[in-house]
């Protein structure tokens, strides 16, 4: 008999960046500024009850889809988002993702919040903060080179 376990987690990482609401938001929004900071996606229909759906995975490896379909958008304030992702025919998490952008300055101070189901020990919340932070980072450098 399989045994099935599921792990609640959550995480908070923020950014300050030198780039203002609308410029943070839109790089969220625009699919072609988003393939350059987050995995290209294979659709992206970025509008409430739309989704992005990524597919991919190393060669020789499983294959990797992310879905995310988006609950709620406040332009240059807020992001909300729900995620699926499947290994090969399993699904390993179910994540709720929020991003809160607010004035800070001449910049804009990003709060990006996950709130997950690991299921039976397939997904980690210690690879979500590891994607989350690198994706993070690229934003940056994107904000920085389309300035």
């Amino acid at each position: 008999m399989r045994e099935y376990s599921i792990k609640h987690d959550t995480f908070s990482l923020e950014r300050t960046y030198n780039a203002s609401p609308a410029r943070v938001y839109a790089a969220w929004a625009d699919p072609a500024s988003k393939a350059n900071w987050f995995a290209k996606a294979d659709e992206l229909d970025f509008c409430v009850g739309g989704r992005e759906i990524i597919r991919g995975g190393e060669p020789g490896g499983p294959i990797y889809a992310s879905i995310f379909t988006f609950q709620e958008i406040v332009p240059d304030n807020r992001i909300v988002y729900t995620a699926t992702i499947d290994m090969g025919e399993k699904r390993i998490s179910v994540s709720v993702m929020t991003v809160e952008l607010e004035a800070d300055g001449t910049g804009t101070k990003l709060v990006y919040t996950e709130l997950c189901a690991f299921l039976d020990d397939l997904d980690s919340k210690e690879a979500h903060i590891e994607g989350a932070n690198d994706f993070l980072d690229k934003l940056e450098i994107e904000l920085r080179l389309g300035n």
